[in-house]
């Protein structure tokens, strides 16, 4: 084969990326100290990522910067700061999730390479088109996708020039990413800004099912997968481990690039992962790349378990024997460091000598030559205009040396100027002197042109039109439609994750119910995203509203009005203005993340409306794992398409802190986390009304664990009260839902 696959290593440190690239990284990703999703990691000051990409370059490894986060709207200046520096740095690429800042950088700085987070939570083909159009340049599928899938996704988005990157390698999470709010509820440390506590290792009283961590998943490894990826066209193989060590990284690395560069020269693969078994691991699994979701993939530990799979493996009968089996582990583990240290210990990163000689006498032009490091390459440059008679400032060493006194001082560092072979009492046009320095500027750097700092003026903030803020609600059967009579508010009607092929029934739900307004979900992989857009094809609704950027794409295409939901993560003016320019959007939600002050600069683009949730059960986690193996049991061996569609089960698991969690499957939906208090939060129409259109309610019958059935009317009637003025209304609602907060809006990211 001569397809080039690209192995993609993780580094969290300096070290870490040192050891990536000795080990043979295609590329790396990381981190600066702000702005990326890995907050743990010990990440990078600026001046340090000029080090890298300079040691990187020299070894033939590029180099991504992770700027994977949600921005917020006093940030966007910083933002702005920083790529107007990282513009000329000499980066591969920078890893996004902001809606926002795709518009930015398509905009202002085009030369970026684009890559679409998985916290974007990529998994349909309707995302690959909407990533396309905003410029992405590869998207970084989510980890929850089969091989099936990948496979078809690799396609439409070679189709559409977009890479695909998957991970092979690391930690696995429960949850969908891009979709995790656990951390962001019960910590107040949001995934979607790097901040993630990793709530699903935490412990819990004992499950019904004998578990203490229900929610811990094994290690992600695809290390014998080698020929399915390649198969399925997969450009880049990324390895996980951010907040992992130097030894990590390169024992994974160095394991990943002998298993490639076997394939690619013999066809078949080494059948020895032992190596990966020495550095931490939760044990491993790649059952959600077989599309085989067994309890299997679970582990009640999240510690390492490289110690207790030596031991395993030695077949150890005596506590002797297992310690034997321990210290041959700890040897290995320090051969492994010391082949790391002895094969960085040559590395070189130091910057490379640059000489500079001026040359030129009377009509001749001035003349540069560049001897460049210790392979003395040489470049030459020279004025258009010749030098003349001095009748104004002479062009001499002194003058010289100050106009290039700073010049190329990133990467190399400047010998003293060597003026030997230039006459005396000559001068040139000064102008002149700047041409020369800017080509030759150009030339040590490969011929890309500097580009100068963009200045971004603030957004103008449009009025809304019409005037006090309406109601919406949201239902998911038709039982609720009663509710309709008693208001005018906008009903939406909530759509599954899942789908059975080829059914009309929620087709027909909307043929009999023109009021209402389809409601989809966050994740639609396969032929559930078929399906839903077959919804759109047969009914054409007027308007909708999809948190999912595949679906809101389709209804673009069809010139269908639509909303963006609030698991779209907009936080922002420049992502609303992304879904408005790109996807004549007309509408968004803010998240529920962010706070009043983080809210109430948000510009409002003209003709758009700005919506946000003040009623529904706070979503902790949706994962395509089920919940229930590892609590109450289940008799399935794996989930099935069945398992979707039917499945209705709930339960709650609680910490070791006493907290407890609903756990909830509605049929055709996902299993999902919800924490035990409803969200509530009057203050915002007391705070913002004037930003906002609408404020909606969740009345669908989710978090079964922790949410008491309620009178949807009478909830209704009081919010309806409520909204109009009526004070008495707050403290009716506050008697019919007892247990809430709105911590969150108080708190923000």
């Amino acid at each position: 084969m001569s397809r080039k696959i690209e192995l993609l290593a993780p580094g969290g440190d300096f070290e870490a990326i040192q050891a990536a690239v000795i080990a043979g990284a295609n590329a790396v990703y990381c981190g600066l100290a702000t702005f990326n999703a890995r907050n743990r990691a010990a990440n990078l000051s600026f001046e340090d990522l000029t080090v890298i990409l300079r040691l990187a370059h020299k070894y033939n490894c590029e180099v991504f910067l992770t700027l994977n986060v949600v921005i917020l709207e006093h940030e966007i200046p910083m933002m702005i700061k920083l790529l107007n520096k990282l513009v000329n740095s000499g980066i591969d690429g920078i890893i996004v999730q902001d809606l926002g800042l795709f518009k930015l950088v398509k905009k202002h700085f085009p030369s970026f390479d684009i890559h679409a987070s998985t916290q974007m939570t990529i998994v349909n083909e309707g995302q690959i088109q909407f990533l396309a159009k905003l410029g992405a340049s590869r998207v970084n599928l989510s980890r929850e996708l089969n091989i099936n899938e990948i496979k078809t996704m690799t396609a439409l988005a070679h189709d559409h020039n977009v890479l695909t990157e998957v991970f092979v390698h690391g930690s696995l999470c429960i949850a969908f990413s891009g979709q995790c709010y656990s951390s962001s509820v019960s910590v107040g440390k949001s995934g979607n800004r790097g901040r993630c506590s990793q709530a699903c290792r935490d412990e819990y009283e004992m499950t019904a099912a004998g578990n203490l961590f229900p929610l811990n998943l094994k290690d992600n490894s695809a290390y014998f997968d080698l020929p399915l990826l390649v198969d399925a066209k997969v450009d880049s193989l990324k390895v996980e481990g951010r907040i992992k060590g130097a030894h990590y990284v390169y024992t994974v690395i160095d394991t990943w690039r002998k298993q490639i560069d076997h394939f690619v020269e013999t066809g078949k693969i080494l059948k020895d992962d032992s190596n990966l078994h020495r550095v931490f691991n939760r044990d491993f699994t790649n059952s959600f790349l077989h599309g085989n979701l067994t309890r299997d993939m679970f582990i009640d530990n999240p510690r390492g378990h490289s110690v207790q799979h030596a031991v395993e493996l030695s077949g150890a009968f005596t506590e002797g024997q297992a310690q034997e089996a321990r210290e041959e582990l700890y040897a290995q583990r320090l051969d492994l460091g010391a082949e790391l240290a002895d094969k960085v210990k040559n590395l070189s990163f130091a910057k490379q000598p640059l000489a500079l000689a001026f040359t030129g006498q009377l009509d001749e032009p001035l003349c540069l030559t560049m001897t460049v490091g210790d392979n003395e390459t040489i470049y030459t440059v020279q004025t258009e205009s010749q030098l003349s008679p001095a009748t104004q400032p002479t062009i001499d060493q002194a003058t010289l040396a100050k106009r290039f006194k700073n010049f190329a001082t990133r990467d190399f560092v400047l010998e003293p100027l060597n003026c030997s072979g230039l006459g005396h009492g000559l001068s040139l046009p000064f102008k002149e002197l700047k041409v020369l320095k800017n080509q030759a500027a150009l030339l040590l750097n490969n011929l890309t042109e500097m580009v100068s700092p963009v200045v971004v003026t603030p957004l103008k903030n449009h009025k809304k039109t019409n005037g006090k803020p309406s109601m919406s609600l949201l239902i998911a059967d038709e039982k609720d439609m009663s509710l309709c009579d008693a208001t005018d508010a906008d009903i939406y009607f909530k759509l599954p994750e899942s789908w059975q092929k080829d059914c009309d029934k929620h087709i027909e739900i909307f043929q009999r119910n023109p009021r209402l307004i389809p409601w989809f979900p966050a994740v639609l992989i396969g032929k559930n995203y078929d399906e839903s857009v077959r919804l759109l094809q047969q009914v054409r609704p007027a308007r909708i509203v999809s948190n999912n950027t595949g679906v809101a794409f389709k209804a673009f295409e069809m010139g269908i009005e639509w909303i963006a939901g609030p698991f779209l993560n907009t936080t922002n003016s420049y992502a609303l203005l992304t879904l408005k320019e790109e996807l004549n959007c007309a509408g968004a939600f803010i998240s529920n993340e962010i706070n009043r002050s983080q809210i109430e600069n948000i510009a409002r683009p003209e003709n758009f409306k700005l919506l946000y949730s003040i009623y529904h059960p706070i979503l902790m986690m949706t994962s395509r794992q089920c919940f229930f193996q590892q609590t109450v049991g289940c008799t399935k061996p794996s989930i099935d398409e069945g398992c979707m569609l039917t499945c209705e089960k709930a339960t709650t698991v609680t910490n070791v802190k006493g907290v407890s969690f609903s756990i909830d499957k509605q049929k055709g939906g996902y299993p999902s986390i919800y924490n035990d208090e409803q969200f509530l939060n009057l203050d915002i129409v007391h705070d913002l009304a004037d930003q906002f259109d609408e404020f909606f309610l969740d009345l669908t019958n989710i978090g079964a664990g922790s949410k008491a059935e309620q009178d949807k009317a009478q909830l209704v009637v009081h919010f309806d009260n409520f909204l109009n003025g009526d004070e008495k209304a707050q403290e009716q609602l506050s008697q019919m839902i007892l247990v809430s907060t709105n911590a969150q809006y108080q708190q923000g990211l």
